[in-house]
């Protein structure tokens, strides 16, 4: 992940600022109190809450400089006010002609994708096809096998 270059929209910014703060103010002093609390147990070879105590450090300092890493590598893209152009921010209502379903997804960068949760990259394969594209286009999303998708919305903003 070091020297890749990532773009965020404002509100994914503020989410790994707020996220790096919980860290270092709140979970590394637990994890820490933890720590010491596990040694004075004593002998710490057969000491299944140092072991978790340590192992929870890691994932602690390991996510603290992933998160410096992205904030340090970082662009971010204020989005666009133009409810005409589908662009990064923006939340968009697509109907799948494939399954004549329609799904609603807001565009982000690639750290604050969760499609589970309705937001996918712009370099994904169904963000990639409807990028820089209006209502009522219909776009041919690049998968195995491709599916066309109709833009029927388009939303700036929450």
């Amino acid at each position: 992940m070091e020297n890749q270059k990532f773009t965020l929209t404002q509100e994914g910014l503020e989410k790994l600022q707020n996220e790096l703060s919980r860290l270092i103010n709140t979970d590394r002093p637990q994890v820490i109190e933890d720590l010491g609390a596990a040694r004075a147990q004593g002998d710490l070879s057969e000491n299944a809450d140092y072991d978790a105590a340590r192992s929870r450090q890691a994932e602690v300092e390991g996510r603290i400089q992933q998160i410096e890493n992205i904030l340090a590598n970082s662009t971010v893209v204020e989005s666009s006010t133009n409810n005409d152009i589908v662009s990064l921010g923006c939340t968009v209502t697509i109907l799948d002609q494939s399954e004549n379903a329609q799904y609603v997804y807001k565009l982000v960068g690639t750290i604050e994708a969760k499609p589970l949760e309705g937001s996918i990259s712009t370099t994904c394969p169904l963000g990639e096809a409807i990028l820089g594209k209006g209502v009522g286009d219909v776009c041919v999303v690049k998968t195995e096998p491709p599916y066309n998708v109709e833009i029927l919305k388009i939303k700036i903003g929450d």
